[in-house]
């Protein structure tokens, strides 16, 4: 059974309640969440289950299961709901709005260095894209439009669109290594508003505003034709 996505609409909602669909080997998948499961180079997020009875267990991570369903990892040890059972998910909110506002700092990455995409990665505290490039960046530039994008407070705005919408339009697709998330019939646009547009499931912040300074850390030569940037906050 498909898990419903409550954060593919509303990535600020921090709980939720749900019904137990199965459980096995610790993987508790149920009828609805806000937890997102790992993917696209975001993690999975973590936090709290709580059971009927009131006692509360650590969910250590979220994936993607079978046939649609969002596994919930929960901790070694801690006791496991019943099939049917009516839980709380609570995701761990200062996690999730930072990687929420690295994933989106990545979206300004992608418009400052306008080149497709071979790889990335999202963590709590710094974020990468691999650029297919053989030009050299200056990391202070680089820097410094980023953090022009960000205070001009752009907003982020979704829609959906077919399969066949999307194949049309191929020049959407930024990232040459992973593909959109296909098979529903509908593929999430993100929009910031005058900046980019591009297909994507993850979470993001209302505005470009809400990111935060940040710097880029490094820029590395992965390759001939390759460019790593690392960004982090500039905290």
């Amino acid at each position: 059974m498909a898990t419903e996505e409550l954060f593919r609409d509303d990535g600020y909602l921090k709980q939720c309640d749900a019904t137990v669909v199965s459980v096995e080997d610790r993987r508790v998948v149920v009828d609805r969440t806000v937890f997102y499961p790992e993917g696209g180079g975001q993690p999975g997020d973590s936090g709290a289950m709580t059971l009927a009875d009131g006692t509360s267990v650590r969910v250590e991570d979220t994936r993607k299961g079978e046939g649609g369903g969002i596994e919930h990892l929960i901790e070694a040890d801690a006791p496991l709901p019943s099939v049917g059972e009516r839980v709380v998910l609570a995701i761990d909110w200062e996690r999730r709005h930072r990687l929420m506002r690295l994933h989106s700092c990545m979206h300004m990455l992608c418009a400052v260095v306008p080149f497709g995409v071979t790889g990335g990665s999202i963590g709590e505290d710094r974020a990468r894209l691999d650029f297919d490039m053989q030009e050299t960046l200056d990391k202070e530039e680089v820097t410094a439009r980023l953090n022009h994008l960000i205070r001009e407070d752009h907003p982020m705005t979704s829609r959906w669109i077919t399969d066949e919408e999307l194949d049309a339009q191929p020049d959407l697709v930024r990232t040459m290594s992973v593909q959109p998330p296909r098979g529903s019939g509908r593929v999430r646009l993100v929009h910031f508003e005058g900046v980019d547009l591009q297909p994507c499931g993850g979470t993001h912040v209302a505005s470009t505003g809400e990111i935060g300074a940040v710097r880029v850390q490094k820029i590395e030569k992965k390759g001939r034709h390759n460019r790593r940037v690392i960004v982090v906050f500039d905290e």
